[in-house]
């Protein structure tokens, strides 16, 4: 390849030096005495200084314990300080941070610590007894266990260390390292569900951290101004990424700490501390309405709300207009690639109940759905809002187009260059895309994704049933609930039986759990033996509606 210039030095510094953590260190440079977080829980601050001498007593102590470049540091934390610490300081060594969700059940977690075989694995207090299933249930076991939160080292298990004697007494100087960052180093690995049990790694690079933290910039837009609080998760990528640590970090401003979910708590800390940007699910904002027309607090200081997880229904953003704050955002997209298509306020709430158009440096497509083969890249459906396609995504910024040991989820997934999403749509000559149902019979449930299949799998362990089908009904907060339908092998079988048998299963969090169950004869299958979903998926809406379901 020749140039017209001397490229030389373009190259060797945008590749080393166009990194989340130069970002970050800019900050730290420039906005040293500004507050960068904070623990309203805690009524604790730290500014960019600060949080800088945190994040380098952890690298430090990692350095000690011999962690190096591509190592992994899987976390399983809420909301928290030390989620930030451990987001930070594994990209100061080259190595790689993991953050996984800490509601999974003991086998979920123990799946992913085998996947990605973490030298260091730390998690909360409050999850112990989890952890120490899922630890006893693995073929891998990590080098060290730190507990954050430890209020009694009583209950520490033997072999573990807590996170204040783990950093006690290291240096809060930056770490000198020898070999510089790259940007295709993998500095992030997140978890997202699989078809089966078994989770999919994705791996986010120096390049997908920035753009994204840019990305969000851009639309927001975000300042070193504003304050952000996540209402939801940091451990997804929307809530990592969406006015999470990534992009506030990254752009100067401060993230407010909000630990757990409560619409009052919420509220109040947004009124105290002056908060620009909530984000969170649809469900989420919901029951902030609802408590803001009971007991008002001021609000003025919003810049806007951010959605993500599902459609927003006109109805339901008209009441946010008017409640909680006039400019709304709602976004669409993947864990492989963050949001792709954005309903920014100018949108709303005439293009309710879209997913929007592509983001400035997306491109997303509808294209036609075969049973043999995947649609090339430009076969598209028609842009008539009635033709249903597959919604592929070409997110090169923002994706790295992988997954970390899955070459056979690969394949499926990822085709020249578009993510091939699975979510069937349609959309019109304007491009905004709407979306209509999923090809594999994926549940989103309050932005969590659930697959069929895995529930089935495990109900269909229990000795007392025959066979299950698993589908989604329609909730008003979470926008499905799961719903199982059951055809018993023991005539005893009854649904408190099975609600209990999956509360306990060690492979299923709580949240996939069915909240509905229907006893039935047979289930509809096609000629080849195939389980129709679908068909139970109407079956359900009309028991849903005639109140024919039962509670476990």
């Amino acid at each position: 390849m020749s140039f017209t210039y001397d490229v030389t030095m373009f190259k060797e510094t945008f590749e080393t030096s166009f990194t989340y953590l130069n970002g970050f260190m800019r900050n730290v440079s420039r906005f040293a005495d500004r507050p960068a977080l904070f623990d309203p829980e805690l009524e604790r601050q730290w500014s960019y200084r600060q949080l800088n001498s945190e994040v380098n007593r952890l690298a430090n102590a990692l350095i000690e314990d011999g962690i190096e470049k591509n190592d992994v540091i899987m976390y399983q934390l809420p909301n928290c300080a030390e989620f930030v610490f451990c987001y930070l300081a594994p990209q100061k060594i080259r190595a790689i941070n993991s953050p996984i969700n800490y509601r999974l059940a003991p086998g979920e977690t123990a799946l992913s610590i085998d996947d990605s075989k973490p030298k260091v694995f730390i998690y909360d207090m409050e999850i112990r007894e989890m952890v120490q299933e899922a630890l006893a249930m693995c073929a891998y076991r990590p080098d060290i266990l730190i507990m954050t939160g430890c209020t009694d080292k009583k209950e520490l298990p033997r072999g573990h260390i807590t996170y204040e004697d783990y950093v006690k007494d290291q240096s809060e100087e930056n770490p000198l390292l020898p070999v510089p960052a790259h940007i295709y180093d993998e500095t992030t690995r997140l978890y997202t569900s699989g078809t089966t049990s078994r989770p999919k790694g994705v791996p986010l690079n120096n390049i997908n951290e920035v753009l994204s933290a840019h990305d969000v910039m851009m639309h927001f837009p975000l300042t070193p101004m504003d304050r952000t609080m996540n209402m939801t998760p940091w451990f997804h990528r929307g809530g990592l990424h969406s006015g999470g640590p990534c992009p506030t970090l990254y752009a100067g401003g401060e993230v407010i700490i909000l630990r757990e979910f409560t619409p009052k708590k919420c509220l109040k800390y947004t009124e105290k501390y002056e908060i620009t940007f909530l984000i969170g699910v649809p469900a989420v904002l919901t029951l902030l309405t609802q408590v803001q027309e009971r007991n008002p607090v001021d609000l003025s200081h919003l810049k806007g709300i951010v959605t993500m997880g599902s459609p927003l229904e006109k109805a339901a953003c008209q009441r946010f207009h008017k409640v909680l704050s006039p400019n709304i955002f709602n976004g669409y997209g993947t864990t492989e690639t963050f949001w792709n298509t954005f309903l920014r306020p100018y949108d709303l709430p005439e293009m309710a109940g879209s997913a929007g158009r592509s983001c400035t440096d997306d491109d997303v497509r509808v294209v036609k759905v075969y049973d043999d083969r995947k649609a090339e890249p430009d076969d598209l459906a028609d842009m008539d809002g009635q033709d249903v396609g597959e919604v592929i995504l070409c997110s090169p910024a923002k994706s790295s187009y992988s997954y970390y040991n899955n070459p056979s989820e690969m394949k499926k997934k990822f085709y020249k260059g578009f993510m091939y999403t699975g979510d069937l749509a349609t959309w019109d000559a304007s491009q905004f895309i709407t979306i209509v149902g999923r090809k594999d019979d994926m549940i989103v449930s309050a932005g969590e994704n659930i697959y069929p299949s895995q529930v089935e799998e495990i109900l269909n362990q229990h000795p007392k049933v025959a066979e299950s089908a698993v589908v989604g009904v329609a909730d008003r907060l979470r926008e499905q609930a799961v719903a199982a339908y059951i055809v018993p092998a023991d005539s005893s079988l009854t649904a408190a039986e099975l609600g209990m048998y999956c509360l306990e299963h060690p492979m299923l969090s709580i949240y996939k759990c069915p909240r509905f169950y229907r006893f039935v004869d047979e289930l509809p299958h096609t000629a080849t033996g195939k389980l129709m979903h679908y068909k139970v998926a109407e079956m359900a809406a009309e028991d849903l509606a005639e109140k024919r379901l039962e509670r476990p």
